[in-house]
């Protein structure tokens, strides 16, 4: 078989890129703008500072912990976190959530975490009365860092063992 035929199967582990803070330059001499004054850098640096702070997780791990969230992707699969940022942004719409409540989380957590968020509440929604409500208290911790994504993924993790283990 040739090295380049077509497989369907998904590829977890992605070279490129696909965040748009890696996407883009870190100041605006590499795009050739003129430099701007100090107290105009900090106020621009600062929204943008959280998203990098906070950790990512592995694609994998997130579809295991909020295996919903695939049934939104492009042929109910999610390969990439463009797919996943793709999904959230129907889920989003699916539960309610205002597009400036998801644009805040965006730029408070970075589009990916932003994404894993409403993964996460896809899986509680049940259990949550507003899920718009619910991403403005995230978005608003992260802004504080008094919140990451690890604690609620892990517990996902957790429940779905066990109630993969209860069906059996």
């Amino acid at each position: 078989m040739d090295g380049n035929a077509v497989h369907n199967d998904c590829h977890i582990q992605n070279s490129k890129p696909e965040s748009l803070y890696e996407l883009e330059p870190s100041s605006g001499n590499e795009q050739g703008g003129a430099v701007e004054p100090e107290a105009a850098r900090t106020a621009v640096a600062k929204p943008l500072a959280k998203p990098e702070q906070m950790k990512a997780f592995p694609l994998s791990m997130v579809l295991k912990a909020c295996p919903q969230i695939s049934d939104y992707g492009p042929a109910g699969a999610i390969c990439h976190w463009r797919e996943l940022m793709g999904a959230a942004v129907v889920v989003r719409s699916m539960l309610g959530v205002s597009p400036s409540a998801y644009q805040e989380a965006c730029e408070v957590m970075g589009p990916e975490n932003a994404a894993v968020a409403m993964a996460a509440i896809l899986e509680r929604a049940g259990h949550i009365n507003s899920a718009g409500g619910y991403l403005r208290d995230l978005t608003r911790r992260a802004r504080a860092g008094e919140f990451g994504l690890g604690p609620m993924l892990m517990s996902l993790m957790r429940a779905n063992v066990s109630s993969d283990r209860q069906t059996a």
